[in-house]
C-alpha cells in the first residue's frame, strides 16, 4: 500500500512539474516583456507555422513587428487577427494606430458611407451576425402570433408594425453573416509589404512612368480581383479603397 501512495504522488508531482512548465508561448511573451522582439517573433511565426493560430497569436505577432518598427507586417497580422475575431477592440484600436503613424489614409477618396457601413458590419463575426438574424426571425414569429392572437388593437399594431422591423433585421444580418463569411474565406485582400511599390497598368514591371498607374506605401491595403502568370511572374490585379485599380506584382505583397 505504501508503495502504490508512494507512485501516485510521484505521478502527481510529475504532472505538476510538467503543468508549471512554461510553454513556448509564455517564453515568448517574456522575450518580448525583455524587448527580445527577434526571439520572441521567431517562436511567434514557429507557432503559426503549425497551423494553430487565434487571434490572440495574429495580435502578439502584430505587436512585436510594430515593435521592430515594421509597420506593414504589424498591419498585416492584425487584419489577421481581425478576421478571426472581428469584434477584437485591441487589434483594431492598434490596427488603426499604426496606420496613422505610418501615415497610411486608407480610405482617401472612397465614399465616406460605404466606408462606414463596411467598419460597422466588420465589427461582427458571421457567426454573431447569424445569432442576430436568428433571434430577429423568432421575434417576428412572436410578433405575427401577437398580431392573429391578441384582441387589443394596441397589441395587434405592435405585432404587425414589429413584424416588419424584425423582418428587415432578418434580412440585413442574413446580408452581413454572408459578407463576412465571405470575406472570412476569400482571401482576396493583401497588405502591401515593400515599397513604396509601384503598381503597373499591366501585368509587368513597368518599363517607364507612362507604364506607372500610382504608388502605394508598404502597410496599404487592396483587394485581390484576378491572378497571370506572366514570364515566370505572378501579378495581382488589385483594387484599392476608392477604386483605383493596377497590377502588382505578387511578391509585394502577403494575403490578409
Amino acid at each position: 500500500m505504501t508503495r502504490i501512495l508512494t507512485l501516485m504522488t510521484l505521478a502527481i508531482i510529475a504532472v505538476a512539474s510538467i503543468a508549471a512548465a512554461p510553454t513556448a508561448m509564455d517564453k515568448a511573451a517574456q522575450d518580448y516583456n525583455q524587448e527580445l522582439y527577434n526571439k520572441a517573433l521567431a517562436a511567434y511565426l514557429a507557432q503559426a507555422k503549425t497551423g494553430e493560430v487565434s487571434a490572440g497569436l495574429y495580435y502578439n505577432i502584430g505587436n512585436t513587428y510594430y515593435r521592430l518598427k515594421d509597420n506593414a507586417h504589424a498591419i498585416l497580422y492584425y487584419e489577421r487577427a481581425l478576421l478571426l475575431e472581428p469584434g477584437n477592440s485591441d487589434a483594431r484600436y492598434n490596427l488603426d494606430f499604426v496606420r496613422t503613424r505610418a501615415g497610411i489614409d486608407q480610405e482617401q477618396g472612397s465614399n465616406i458611407l460605404v466606408v462606414w457601413i463596411e467598419s460597422a458590419v466588420g465589427r461582427l463575426s458571421s457567426n454573431a451576425w447569424a445569432y442576430i438574424a436568428l433571434a430577429a426571425f423568432l421575434l417576428m414569429l412572436a410578433a405575427i402570433a401577437a398580431y392573429i392572437w391578441l384582441d387589443t388593437v394596441a397589441w395587434r399594431k405592435v405585432g404587425f408594425f414589429g413584424a416588419i422591423v424584425a423582418l428587415l433585421v432578418t434580412m440585413v444580418s442574413m446580408v452581413c453573416a454572408w459578407h463576412m463569411r465571405a470575406r472570412a474565406q476569400g482571401h482576396n485582400q493583401a497588405i502591401v509589404i515593400t515599397g513604396p511599390t509601384a503598381l503597373s497598368t499591366s501585368p509587368r514591371t513597368p518599363k517607364d512612368k507612362t507604364e506607372v498607374a500610382f504608388e502605394l506605401t508598404p502597410g496599404f491595403k487592396v483587394t485581390i480581383i484576378d491572378r497571370v502568370t506572366t514570364a515566370g511572374a505572378v501579378w495581382c490585379h488589385v483594387e484599392t479603397a476608392n477604386r483605383r485599380q493596377a497590377w502588382i506584382n505578387a511578391r509585394d505583397i502577403e494575403v490578409i
